[in-house]
């Protein structure tokens, strides 16, 4: 069963927080509500978010505030921030939301199918990442017990399957993740591009790791890539 992520709605009006799981909920994601800045702090401490949908005006602690709070954090720093707005105090306002760490900067009232559209791209990248680090998990508790306890013809051969199988778990990962980076390239937006890059250089990295471990690839294998 593929796991849903979770996206993050702050906005202080209850009314504005039904709009947004009404146009997002053909999403078929988890939609988590938070109706203060503090409230979605909070929410952070827990769960991973594939992206957080941030309302600019709020009393208290704005959106600007907030989405600092979040940079700042080791945790939530490299989750998507995308800024709703119902007012536009030109260039420089806009310019202090990207400054605060937003990917994107939509104003109200937005279109509901580009919104959606929008955080469907976010939601597909985390989607892939989170199957990215699963398969370098699984890469490494298996050669780790396959190591373990093993001698001779059995020691070899079952690591030898193990690379096969996830040889081709990875190249369904890269294919998708090639087809998401086509589809980038032709309509989204920069930090999109850069996020859908950034994925396809960890698979590289994953895919290197994994021909240095084949059978005749010499004792001089590269380490893993990070999961993170």
């Amino acid at each position: 069963m593929v796991q849903k992520a979770k996206i993050l709605l702050v906005d202080d009006r209850p009314e504005n927080l039904l709009a947004l799981e009404a146009i997002l909920s053909a999403l078929d994601q988890t939609l988590v509500r938070a109706s203060s800045g503090e409230e979605a702090l909070k929410a952070l401490l827990t769960d991973d978010f594939a992206v957080i949908l941030l309302d600019v005006q709020m009393p208290g602690m704005d959106g600007f505030e907030t989405a600092a709070h979040i940079k700042r954090r080791e945790r939530t720093r490299d989750i998507p921030i995308i800024f709703l707005t119902a007012i536009n105090h030109g260039p420089h306002h806009t310019f202090r939301g990207y400054a605060a760490g937003a990917v994107d900067y939509i104003s109200k009232p937005f279109d509901p199918w580009v919104l959606r559209a929008k955080v469907s791209v976010f939601v597909e990248l985390y989607m892939k990442n989170c199957q990215l680090r699963e398969q370098a998990a699984l890469l490494r508790l298996q050669l780790e017990n396959g190591q373990s306890g093993r001698t001779g013809a059995a020691a070899a051969q079952e690591p030898a399957g193990l690379l096969a199988e996830l040889s081709a778990r990875l190249a369904a990962v890269e294919e998708q993740a090639e087809a998401l980076t086509k589809q980038l390239d032709e309509s989204a937006d920069a930090a999109a591009v850069a996020t859908a890059a950034h994925l396809e250089r960890k698979l590289t990295g994953l895919r290197r790791a994994l021909d240095a471990l084949e059978p005749g690839a010499g004792s001089g294998a590269s380490p893993l890539p990070a999961s993170g």
